[in-house]
């Protein structure tokens, strides 16, 4: 089965930057490879609804919520089956569990991706 582990979360001061990390196995398993998956990122703050954050898709295509356009990048390293998300200039209001998530094919803005970390925490003071 898909497994996806996330790292790299901490707690950092206003303005600051972090890389997240999420390696991902056993694509062997499911229908195509790696490179055929759309990755994304989510996070969730506590008491509110899952956002998205930003996308990852197999053609090369990345799309990013407007809250986090021009601070944040994500990137893939098929080679390595791990996503990235480069985090700057962040604010209190990125405090959050932050998700990687994989579904083949077409990418989403929404929560129907098959597969999910356990998520890394980002904390985010001042």
């Amino acid at each position: 089965q898909v497994q996806l582990v996330e790292s790299g979360g901490e707690s950092v001061q206003t303005g600051g930057s972090l890389r997240l990390s999420c390696a991902a196995s056993g694509f062997a398993y499911v229908p195509g490879s790696y490179s055929t998956f759309c990755m994304a990122w989510f996070r969730q703050a506590p008491g509110k609804r899952r956002e998205w954050v930003a996308y990852s898709g197999s053609g090369g295509t990345t799309n990013y919520a407007d809250s986090v356009k021009g601070r944040f990048t994500i990137s893939r390293d098929d080679a390595k089956n791990t996503l990235y998300l480069q985090m700057s200039s962040l604010k209190p209001e990125d405090t959050a569990m932050y998700y990687c998530a994989a579904k083949r094919w077409g990418c989403s803005d929404q929560t129907d991706y098959n597969f999910w970390g356990q998520g890394t925490q980002v904390t985010v003071s001042s």
